[in-house]
Formats: C-alpha cells, sequence, structure tokens
C-alpha cells in the first residue's frame, strides 16, 4: 500500500511537496486552514527579480495539483500533531506514516512601530498593501490623487530588537527595489526614495535590478533609518530621519510611506512544537536538525520541514526545498 504523508499547510511549499510525494509514489494529502491554497502568494502582485505575474505561478501549482489527483482538505485548521497523527479544530484525527509541516510565516504587524503611524495616518501603508494595490490597480493616495514623492522604509520588523525580531527576513530589500521600479513606472515624474540599513541583494539577479532601479530610474537609495512619522496638513506624511553616510539629519514631506514588512514565526510554532517534541530556533521559527545535511529534517523522525516555516526565503528556495522535503520523507519510509 502507499504510504500517506500528511503536508500542512497548502502554500508553495505544500503544493510542491504533494506533487513531489506523489510522483515518488507516496499518498500526499495537503491539509489548508484558509478556504482555498496558494498562501501569501495570493496576495502578492509580481515576483522578483523577473516580474513574472504571481497569479501565473500560484494557478500552474494548483493546476498541477489537480492534475495529479492529489487529495486536499480546506478550510482545515491543525491544532497538534506528531509523526503519525494530525489532530484537527473540529476534532477529526487524521493518520499517517509521515508529516511535512509547511506552514510558512505570518507578516509583522506594522501598527507595533507606532513612531511609523500605520493604522493611525493616511498613506502609510505596507509593502503587503501595495502588493494588493498594485494587484487591483488602484494604487493612489488616500484621496485618490498621485503621489509625487513615495518613501519605502526597510527593516519593519526585522533585525530589531525592540520588537524581539533580531532575525533578518531576506527579501524584504528586493522587495524595496521591485516595488520602487514598479512606483516609478505607474509615476513617472515621482520622486522615490529607499531608506535602508544595509542593502542586501543576496539571489540570482537581484543585484542587477539594484543596479537598474539606480541607473534606469533614478530611484534615490537613502542609508539611514527614519525615526518618526507625523502627518502634515496637506494629508502628507513628514518624515525624519538620518543619513548615516553623511552624519547629516533628514527631513522631508512624502505622499505615501511604505512600509517593508518582515516575515515572523507564526504564533501557533510554539504550541506544534510542544505537541509534538519539537525544536525552536530562538527567533521563533522551527529548528532543523541540521542546517547542512538535515536541514529538512526535525528533530524528530517521521517530521519533516518545508518552506518559510524554519526561516525566511524567496519562492525558489521554498520550491526547492519543498522537492527536497519530500524526497526526505520518502527516504526515510523507504529505509
Amino acid at each position: 500500500m502507499k504510504k500517506r504523508i500528511v503536508v500542512i499547510g497548502g502554500g508553495p511549499a505544500g503544493m510542491q511537496t504533494a506533487l513531489r510525494l506523489k510522483a515518488r509514489g507516496m499518498e500526499p494529502l495537503i491539509v489548508e486552514k484558509e478556504a482555498e491554497t496558494g498562501g501569501k502568494l495570493r496576495g502578492w502582485h509580481v515576483l522578483f527579480p523577473t516580474f513574472t505575474p504571481a497569479g501565473e505561478v500560484l494557478a500552474e501549482l494548483r493546476h498541477r495539483v489537480r492534475e495529479a489527483g492529489i487529495e486536499t482538505m480546506t478550510s482545515a485548521e491543525v491544532v497538534s500533531f506528531t509523526q503519525h497523527e494530525v489532530a484537527l479544530a473540529d476534532g477529526r484525527r487524521l493518520t499517517a506514516d509521515a508529516v511535512v509541516l509547511a506552514t510558512g510565516f505570518t507578516l509583522f504587524d506594522a501598527r507595533i512601530k507606532e513612531e511609523y503611524g500605520y493604522g493611525i495616518y493616511d498613506n502609510v501603508v505596507t509593502s503587503a498593501d501595495i502588493e494588493r494595490m498594485l494587484d487591483e490597480g488602484r494604487v493612489a493616495k488616500a484621496d485618490g490623487s498621485r503621489p509625487k514623492r513615495i518613501a519605502f522604509l526597510h527593516c519593519v520588523g526585522s533585525r530589531d530588537e525592540k520588537v524581539c525580531q533580531q532575525h533578518c527576513s531576506r527579501v524584504c530589500c528586493i522587495t524595496g527595489v521591485k516595488q520602487a521600479i514598479e512606483m516609478k513606472r505607474l509615476f513617472p515624474e515621482a520622486d522615490v526614495f529607499n531608506f535602508y540599513m544595509d542593502i542586501r541583494m543576496f539571489g540570482p539577479g537581484y543585484e542587477e535590478l539594484y543596479r537598474e532601479a539606480q541607473q534606469r530610474y533614478n530611484i534615490h537609495f537613502v542609508r539611514g533609518r527614519i525615526s518618526e512619522a507625523s502627518p502634515t496638513i496637506d494629508g502628507g506624511i513628514q518624515i525624519k530621519a538620518e543619513d548615516t553616510l553623511t552624519g547629516r539629519p533628514l527631513r522631508m514631506s512624502v505622499d505615501l510611506l511604505v512600509l517593508l514588512v518582515g516575515m515572523r514565526a507564526n504564533d501557533d510554532n510554539a504550541a506544534l512544537a510542544a505537541a509534538a517534541g519539537l525544536e525552536r530556533a530562538p527567533s521563533g521559527f522551527m529548528a532543523p536538525r541540521d542546517p547542512f545535511l538535515g536541514n529538512v529534517r526535525s528533530n524528530v523522525g517521521g517530521i519533516f520541514y518545508a518552506g518559510t516555516v524554519s526561516a525566511p526565503k524567496n519562492i525558489g528556495e521554498t520550491l526547492n526545498e519543498a522537492a527536497a522535503a519530500a524526497d526526505a520523507a520518502v527516504d526515510y519510509l523507504n529505509a
């Protein structure tokens, strides 16, 4: 009989894991707490660095899952699990020969950083809001007018000890570059600024896109963190910062302030880890058994990790790791 592997999470990592498991002769079951699969990819407009529509990637993954005949349970929240049993919030229990955890991450709540005024002032938005606005074709100021000066602030909820988020979310820098280019394409007359601590262009094509943002689109990059944002009488946002390269304080008014929010560990990671005997990293993400030779294996036999449940990653890394997690689960069961 085919071995049954429950994949917890129906985002890109979960779907790719299930596809690989099916191809290897297993019987995967995707369990997704939302009403539909896709995870955070559902809220994305285009993907860096190629500007590939996120909807195309998502549609293809869903198509492959349907074509493969993979069983999928939606609106099914997992409350606890072991390597042999998965308990759902409605009381159902699913048996399994192995489990792959692919529950992803949670976006940092920008309202925690009150000094930036998210949720308080008009025209302060997050990178996730911008993706949604781009997808819906309605990027504008709160009053519907075209922004003439736009500022992006990096590392909101990343590398910040004050909010217990000391890790780097990795994809915020390239997201800021991508979105800044999208703003310039929409509003060629606008001045666009990126305020950053360090620019980290770690992926293929990222450094080239960063250079293109400066050389082709004349996007300004300022090394310095915004310390405060406040509303102006005309509905704009006044920001205070320091250019740490020149040591000079800066003050400017912008029409739109975009907070590049980072990834944080899911709130339920602690409870899930405790029930299954799993280890977590200091960041709250799940800790792999070994970062080199066992990066998709947990410290418990029969439980595996795929995607951003263990650390921030981009879509390409997530999909590759999902395939590796599936292979590790198959090898474990066939041993």
